[in-house]
């Protein structure tokens, strides 16, 4: 039912089996489920995260400053991006990488409407570098980009089946949410998806 979508992936996506990095098996695995979405005529972006090599919030494991911690996670996704596209050409599927973190040698600086334009032409178009801009995590990107691409939804991917009271891989008796309004999410601070 959905002409424009975004989804929102974390870069663990893409390990599969592995503890860390990137796997063909996870790459392959994402870019065949985008590759289906997008042969049923959705226009597609995806915002990836890059915690499968580095989080802004291990800035204090490593004695970083914020700022350079969220920069190391924004090329994380950069990383990421490029893996994604290629494996999404390699399977037939004309892919571009689009950049909040300005890096011109490896991806093309996020412009909204050359976004518009390339998912028009029927590119799936893949969002990286968050916003640019620290203290910011590929949650809020993924919101910003997807009000800015006017995408009908935002669909977030994890790695559990739905929303729960806590964390269901650490809370066995952790209760799913059939539904769930904004402001209960909020007012629960569920952290399902930053506010």
């Amino acid at each position: 039912p959905y002409r424009r979508v975004l989804l929102k992936l974390s870069g663990e996506t893409l390990m599969a089996s592995r503890s860390f990095g990137i796997s063909a098996e996870g790459c392959r695995s994402v870019a065949l489920a985008v590759k289906k979405l997008h042969g049923q005529g959705v226009e597609v972006a995806i915002v990836i995260g890059g915690g499968n090599f580095f989080r802004g919030i291990q800035a204090n494991q490593f004695n970083l400053g914020r700022v350079a911690a969220d920069t190391m996670g924004m090329l994380a996704t950069i990383m990421n991006g490029v893996a994604l596209q290629q494996m999404l050409d390699l399977e037939g599927v004309e892919a571009c990488v689009m950049t909040g973190l300005d890096c011109p040698k490896a991806a093309e600086s996020y412009v909204c409407h050359k976004a518009v334009s390339y998912l028009k032409e029927g590119r799936v178009v893949i969002l990286v570098g968050g916003t640019g801009h620290a203290y910011f995590t590929t949650d809020t990107a993924a919101a910003l980009r997807a009000s800015e691409i006017q995408a009908d939804i935002l669909m977030k991917a994890t790695k559990v089946d739905g929303v729960f009271d806590k964390d269901p891989l650490k809370y066995p008796e952790a209760k799913k949410y059939e539904t769930l309004t904004y402001s209960r999410a909020l007012a629960e601070k569920l952290a399902v998806m930053d506010a």
